[in-house]
């Protein structure tokens, strides 16, 4: 007798389908570079993230998983208060900490004291879910060595607040043990990784990648693989991939429209986007126009900017912008029609 197959619409795909669809619909990239991502091996993707050059697709299983994340801190919250610490700024009164330059992050809470064998300590509170492998590497190496990007985290969360203790606490996902770890507050770590967030952010030109072979392994899972392995040209177009855009100590200035960007502003860019010449393979050339640039595409002089090709149709089909084709730009001039792909 034949088996009946699955059916392709299980209950699971269509509720990993219905976050991602959440996730499209309503997230936006983060402002800020982050002190959860400072502790990140590659100063090339902390830029390129910082930018909004590469936006990393993410399955819903893997939203699913980051929303555990998020619930699990108020039962960290209500299960420290149960033993007596005195935890406060949790949840949506968090701490909201900045070095300047767009960089900061957000602290799970502050304890102002209580922590067993250190009562009278105050201690930054960082907590973090794992599953069952990372978690014995946790439990035997420390979070310095097991998790170096949650240590970094935390090393600036402290230097932010003057508080020189933090409280690590980790949950196994897959059998509810805990981990817990007192870390003290190393100013030289601190401060290195301050410093590196600042100068990432003030770069006006994209670092060299942590490995130029694509099969290095921390090359391998990482969101801008593709950009930096196989064709570097970026897929979004909005302010902060603007070659006229720069960012400064608390905002970002436009140099063609001479003002400051509103952050919703960034998000969509402008008829006037030229692509940054780092975000794409071609060489390029100076156009006649300042607000304007001229990318060689497979031999031909292709223009962008507000009377050429805009940065949207160039990434769409760049072989076809560069063809010269009589009807495509028949099309483009007098129906105001846009090379689409």
């Amino acid at each position: 007798m034949a088996k009946i197959p699955p059916p392709q619409n299980t209950i699971a795909a269509l509720i990993d389908a219905a976050h991602e669809k959440i996730r499209e619909d309503n997230d936006e990239p983060r402002e800020h570079l982050g002190c959860s991502t400072a502790g990140h091996p590659c100063d090339r993707w902390l830029w390129l993230s910082f930018r909004w050059a590469v936006r990393q697709k993410i399955p819903g299983r893997t939203l699913r998983i980051f929303r555990r994340g998020q619930d699990e801190e108020a039962t960290f919250v209500r299960d420290l208060r149960m033993i007596g610490v005195d935890i406060q700024e949790t949840g949506i009164r968090q701490r909201r900490i900045s070095f300047g330059w767009h960089t900061g992050g957000s602290i799970d809470g502050i304890i102002e004291g209580g922590v067993p064998g250190a009562e009278r300590k105050r201690h930054i509170a960082e907590f973090k879910t794992m599953n069952a492998k990372n978690f014995a590497k946790l439990s035997k190496e420390g979070v310095e060595k097991a998790q170096p990007t949650h240590y970094v985290q935390m090393q600036l969360y402290m230097l932010a607040t003057g508080i020189d203790r933090a409280l690590y606490v980790v949950v196994n996902k897959d059998d509810d043990s805990l981990y817990s770890e007192r870390v003290r507050f190393d100013a030289t770590v601190a401060e290195k990784y301050r410093d590196r967030m600042i100068r990432i952010a003030q770069t006006e030109r994209m670092p060299p990648p942590i490995s130029t072979d694509p099969s290095w392994f921390q090359c391998k899972f990482c969101p801008a693989y593709e950009f930096c392995h196989d064709y570097q040209l970026t897929k979004q177009t909005n302010c902060r991939t603007c070659a006229h855009a720069t960012p400064r100590e608390s905002d970002w200035h436009c140099a063609r429209w001479d003002d400051a960007i509103p952050v919703e502003a960034q998000r969509s860019g402008c008829r006037s986007h030229v692509l940054h010449p780092d975000l794409v393979p071609w060489k390029m050339k100076e156009a006649d126009s300042e607000w304007e640039v001229i990318y060689l595409i497979d031999g031909t002089e292709v223009r962008n900017g507000e009377t050429g090709y805009s940065s949207a149709e160039i990434i769409a089909n760049p072989l076809l912008c560069s063809m010269n084709d009589p009807f495509v730009e028949r099309v483009r001039q007098e129906f105001s029609g846009e090379v689409a792909g």
